[in-house]
């Protein structure tokens, strides 16, 4: 993420920390609506007056500003392989892990699931050790993982999951109305593949902002929600014998 994204994603946390939406932002800019939605989602367009302008929306000075996309940046972008095997290895950390990155309170966790109040603040100290969330007095939570985290790839947890979810997440006709599966195939080039797997991660970042943008529901109004995707070059299993020594351009295809 670059230092002007970085900026702009603190400021969209400090606006709706203060309550302050993006119709609040295009009165103070004389702007329509969609503009500064374009304006958020392309950080480097904003100028440094406008930027001053939406700050003084909320009386934050852009120097606090600055500090506050610094110490952003220097959140956890990842785990080692031991701390993800942790993870994995203590079924009750890993859930305990899962609730505060959707955004769970302490007190939300205790009346959800069977846990005291000891072995949740023994997981949690756990968290805080490898840095994943600061523990702060009450019990409060503050999450320390970067809008750019990501599991090691092939690591313990992606295997976890290929393990132990996938079988139970593809249990379904995805024919509800909270429900969809779509598959596409093609022949697409490298350069292709590699750009549409860039929108591919914008798609996950809007996904988890619009969970943020829910914080303020209560946990009755809002249900775990999960997205997968996959892109890769592959072809059907089932067509491997009628393959030629040769890569044909259907096997290209991913």
């Amino acid at each position: 993420m670059s230092e002007c994204e970085q900026v702009i994603q603190a400021l969209k946390k400090q606006l709706k920390s203060h309550g302050v939406n993006y119709q609040d932002v295009a009165k103070a800019l004389d702007l329509s609506e969609g503009s500064v939605k374009r304006l958020f989602s392309n950080g480097g367009s904003m100028s440094l007056e406008r930027l001053s302008a939406v700050c003084n929306l909320i009386n934050l000075e852009m120097t606090a500003l600055f500090k506050l996309a610094e110490e952003e940046s220097q959140n956890l972008s990842s785990l080692t392989w031991e701390q993800e095997e942790q993870l994995v290895a203590d079924k009750a950390l890993l859930l305990v892990a899962v609730c505060i990155t959707n955004g769970y309170r302490f007190e939300q966790i205790l009346s959800q699931y069977n846990l005291n109040e000891p072995q949740l603040i023994q997981k949690l100290a756990h968290l805080d050790r490898i840095k994943v969330i600061e523990l702060m007095p009450g019990n409060r939570i503050k999450l320390k993982i970067s809008p750019s985290f990501s599991w090691i790839a092939g690591g313990p947890i992606q295997q976890f999951f290929q393990q132990q979810v996938i079988k139970t997440f593809f249990r379904t006709h995805f024919s509800k109305d909270d429900e969809k599966l779509v598959m596409s195939t093609g022949l697409m080039s490298l350069p292709t593949n590699y750009k549409f797997q860039q929108r591919i991660q914008r798609l996950v970042k809007e996904f988890y902002e619009s969970c943020n943008s829910d914080s303020d529901l209560s946990m009755q109004e809002r249900h775990g929600t999960s997205m997968v995707i996959a892109l890769r070059r592959w072809t059907f299993p089932l067509f491997d014998e009628f393959e030629t020594g040769e890569e044909s351009p259907k096997s290209r295809a991913g």
